[in-house]
């Protein structure tokens, strides 16, 4: 994993564990996208995070999953013998957290059991941003991009405004609930005594319980579950989102949302310049099931 989005992610590293006294010797990238993300020799992950709203949302974050801990529930925990986070450092805005030994694979049975369990919790007495427009962030990236070609910002505009509309005459079940906010099964994590926790809280919101939901069934369209994966997961959750009146507008606006963070990073990396492409044709083309990409797709030579 290489390109200027990782150098810039080392050296904020350095910087911010030099001013806080913590060892980054032999630091290993993770992964970055949304944030990037080491793991230190201490156990301890940080996470930089790459968006532009990172300052005004973490702290929420922090104060989420720390709620969470104390109402025993399965999410990853800070790392709060570091006081002083989140740490802001050249606009970067960096947390800590417990590194969770992962062992295996989590099934979309255990997504669909979590998630429920989230669900039922009463909504954390924290000022959480209410989930009213899913498009708002790739709104921006489309309107700061330099990537975009003038049609292919035009396009956008107008499908995103659409969209938007659409969304806002859903009709949604029940109360706001508190949401993960990127309920997907990469977010999931098998610890190596069997149990499961959930990561990645950064989209932690209120809103309709759908929008956790989507993930899944999203997932089958462009990221190669299977349909007895989300049957599984329908099943574990306890009701099945696509007999909801608005299942096709949330799969269109979940198409959108998961372009905005290549939209914003593929100036520089690498990986998002070339996934962008993409996925930008197959949603022009009207493409429902094309395959989209997490990560690089391995080639396998005879």
């Amino acid at each position: 994993m290489g390109g200027p989005l990782a150098e810039e992610a080392f050296a904020v590293l350095r910087d911010v564990c030099d001013g806080l006294g913590i060892d980054h010797r032999d630091a290993e990238l993770l992964r970055v996208r949304s944030n990037a993300v080491f793991k230190l020799r201490s156990e301890i992950v940080v996470r930089i995070a790459t968006a532009p709203n990172a300052l005004t949302r973490l702290p929420m974050v922090l104060a989420v999953a720390r709620w969470l801990a104390q109402q025993g529930f399965p999410a990853v925990r800070p790392a709060d013998e570091i006081s002083e986070q989140p740490v802001v450092h050249e606009g970067r805005v960096v947390t800590f957290w417990h590194y969770v030994p992962a062992s295996g694979r989590p099934t979309t049975t255990e997504l669909g059991e979590i998630l429920r369990s989230l669900h039922l919790l009463p909504v954390p007495p924290v000022a959480l941003k209410r989930f009213a427009d899913p498009l708002a962030e790739v709104r921006r990236a489309v309107d700061r991009s330099e990537e975009l070609t003038p049609c292919q910002r035009a396009w956008l505009r107008d499908r995103i405004a659409e969209l938007t509309e659409r969304w806002s005459g859903l009709g949604v079940d029940g109360s706001p609930v508190l949401l993960h906010g990127d309920a997907w099964i990469d977010n999931l994590l098998r610890c190596t005594d069997g149990h499961v926790v959930l990561c990645d809280w950064d989209g932690v919101a209120v809103g309709p319980r759908e929008w956790d939901l989507v993930h899944t069934y999203h997932g089958q369209r462009r990221f190669g579950l299977t349909a007895a994966d989300v049957d599984a997961f329908a099943d574990a959750y306890g009701s099945d989102l696509r007999s909801w009146p608005g299942y096709s507008t949330l799969m269109e606006v979940r198409d959108m949302y998961a372009v905005g963070i290549h939209i914003r990073n593929a100036g520089a990396d690498p990986f998002s310049r070339r996934e962008l492409p993409r996925r930008l044709d197959s949603l022009t083309r009207g493409e429902q099931h094309a395959r989209w990409y997490m990560a690089e797709p391995v080639t396998v030579s005879q």
